[in-house]
């Protein structure tokens, strides 16, 4: 499954917030994502996160016979995965021309700047020597793959201990962490690599590049260095031509990008001997942090409780008392009720009344006069006996 595309749009826009030295997530030219190194509980395990870019690198050892041609060092092995889980544009089991350019980056920023000891590596000269491998993950592609991968690599090779080992004769004895304890790996200096891209034929570069921002780039750059400033690989790749001003530009700011990480990593492995020498919590559920959706507990909020005696008598002295009264009905009868006086009710009229039959003429279709004068003279008697009331 391939990526999609950027339209027409997004690329100029894009492009003109370069121009602008504007960046979609709001930083400057020359500035880093925020950087997390986490430890895992064994050693040689570390996380990295760059933005949204995650790295996991797990590092391994085991006894092997040596190359020929160098009897008496040990090997270092560099594996990169690219899974689908980080960018839909990763197929599996596919050897993209992404993952063979990591892959050699990788290998000539650690093994060929020689940041190792190899020959401290061997075990029997000829026979058996240490091979240790390296396995780069990466869970999340969010850009600049390759400043994340080299910042996880070094800082698992620094954590990791390999098993200590006897010799008696030609018998080797390798010893579990609970006999004795691993052994370091004995590092000379921490390389690093730092991404350059370059827009608009070399008018505009950035420092860590986004995904999004490599999709425009003209250019890259990277370049290894430690903190001594000593570049130790670099590569350029895109096709643009660039000036010599341009490469010590580059070079200057990676010095200072690369002496920030190396104490960040330095800072990081302090820490987690700090916490394992102290018998605390550590590994990677402790390290990321906890939200909590619900809970059952919460907090005591305090109260003033000085003078509520007197404030509760002032509320109740400056409380008004309504003065409204509201009449109360008057009963005239039986289920009968009125509010307010003067108010003719007519409720308890009979119902012998109200179906009393009217005398009517056949012939004109009028209604009598005596029908009439019974029923008014009946109703005033009805309303004088309630004005007695």
């Amino acid at each position: 499954m391939r990526d999609t595309p950027l339209s027409n749009c997004e690329r100029r826009f894009l492009l003109k917030a370069i121009e602008a030295k504007k960046r979609l997530d709001g930083r400057q030219t020359y500035d880093y994502r925020n950087i997390k190194i986490a430890f895992g509980t064994d050693y040689g395990c570390c996380s990295v996160e760059l933005g949204k870019t995650r790295v996991l690198c797990q590092v391994s050892c085991e006894l092997v016979p040596p190359k020929d041609s160098r009897p008496t060092e040990g090997i270092m092995f560099f594996n990169l995965e690219l899974s689908p889980m980080a960018s839909p544009a990763f197929e599996p089991n596919r050897q993209s021309e992404l993952l063979v350019t990591l892959n050699r980056q990788l290998e000539r920023c650690l093994r060929n700047s020689k940041c190792i000891d190899t020959e401290s590596l061997c075990v029997v000269s000829g026979e058996k020597v240490w091979q240790i491998r390296v396995d780069v993950h990466v869970l999340n592609h969010d850009g600049n793959l390759m400043d994340a991968a080299s910042i996880a690599a070094i800082s698992a090779l620094s954590h990791f201990r390999r098993p200590d080992v006897a010799i008696q004769g030609r018998d080797v004895t390798v010893f579990s962490p609970e006999e004795r304890d691993p052994i370091p790996l004995s590092i000379y200096h921490m390389p690093i690599c730092v991404s350059f891209a370059f827009f608009l034929q070399g008018s505009y570069l950035l420092v860590d590049p986004c995904e999004r921002e490599e999709r425009v780039k003209d250019g890259l750059l990277v370049i290894a260095m430690n903190k001594h400033r000593e570049i130790c690989s670099i590569q350029s790749s895109g096709g643009i031509m660039l000036l010599k001003d341009q490469v010590l530009r580059c070079s200057k700011i990676a010095s200072v990008k690369v002496s920030e990480i190396t104490e960040l990593i330095n800072k990081a492995l302090e820490n987690d001997r700090k916490i394992r020498k102290e018998g605390g919590k550590f590994g990677f559920a402790e390290s990321m942090p906890k939200e909590r959706i619900t809970t059952l507990k919460r907090d005591d909020a305090p109260v003033e409780m000085t003078d509520v005696k007197e404030t509760a008598s002032d509320i109740v002295n400056r409380t008004e008392t309504t003065t409204e009264a509201v009449p109360s009905p008057v009963l005239v009868a039986m289920g009968t009720a009125q509010v307010g006086e003067g108010i003719v009710n007519s409720w308890a009229l009979d119902e012998d009344e109200e179906d009393e039959p009217q005398t009517e003429d056949r012939k004109t279709g009028t209604v009598s006069d005596d029908s009439l004068m019974n029923k008014k003279l009946k109703r005033t008697a009805f309303i004088q006996n309630i004005n007695l009331f």
